[in-house]
């Protein structure tokens, strides 16, 4: 998609979101299917069932995803989502990677120690970013990303979240 196919398809969103404020108020829902046999949370993504489980750190066997990792790969969608969008619309040719990682301790969640946080302490997102963009033009296309991403944004007002970006 270019600049002006993704300004076609926002242009009518975006008048409607101005004439009636009230139309962009979305309420997203998700919902999971506990499974009475297994320790498994059945999530429909709209494109597959994911089954969550317990992480091997918490004793899972590593066949089903970890609802932390995917905290953090929605993470990686939003943001990356939204660098290709603001980069489409500024015209900044740019590829790259997005990546995310997170520090828990599970002491926490296993109530193993009561003073050990239960959730992550610190997330910090990488953007590897190859292409002809300045770095004027990079640094414009992390503050703006970091601006409209909705889980970076969600995450930012709760938890530390670090931010850094590596040039390949």
């Amino acid at each position: 998609m270019d600049r002006e196919q993704l300004q076609a398809v926002q242009a009518p969103i975006k008048d409607r979101y101005r004439s009636e404020p009230s139309a962009a108020l979305i309420t997203l829902r998700a919902t999971g299917d506990l499974d009475a046999a297994d320790l498994v949370c059945s999530v429909a993504t709209g494109r597959a069932i994911v089954e969550a489980g317990l992480h091997p750190a918490t004793g899972g066997d590593g066949l089903h995803a970890c609802s932390g990792d995917m905290l953090l790969q929605a993470l990686v969608a939003c943001a990356g989502v939204t660098l290709r969008s603001v980069a489409t619309s500024l015209e900044i040719p740019v590829t790259g990677r997005v990546h995310a990682e997170g520090d828990l301790d599970f002491r926490g969640t296993l109530g193993v120690d009561k003073q050990a946080p239960v959730g992550f302490t610190a997330i910090r997102m990488r953007f590897e970013l190859a292409g002809d963009a300045s770095d004027e033009q990079v640094a414009t296309l992390v503050r703006l990303t970091e601006r409209y991403c909705v889980v970076y944004q969600t995450l930012r007002s709760g938890v530390g979240v670090e931010v850094s970006t590596v040039r390949v």
